[in-house]
């Protein structure tokens, strides 16, 4: 038997949303196309909310 709630904490499948930034291994920085940095979008930020990685916390204990 599955849990009620597991229908809804979990993704049943690949989402349709893309962002508009990617991560930037090299500068350790979600960047936007042209090459800036995301957190330097205001409107970008206002719209997803965030643009946090997950670089920090996997070498860092105070992340």
């Amino acid at each position: 038997m599955r849990p009620f709630t597991l229908n809804y904490a979990m993704p049943t499948g690949q989402s349709a949303a893309t962002t508009p930034y990617h991560f930037d291994v090299a500068l350790q920085l979600n960047v936007l196309p042209d090459g800036r940095p995301a957190v330097s979008d205001r409107a970008l930020l206002m719209a997803t909310g965030t643009t946090t990685s997950t670089a920090g916390s996997q070498t860092h204990f105070d992340d």
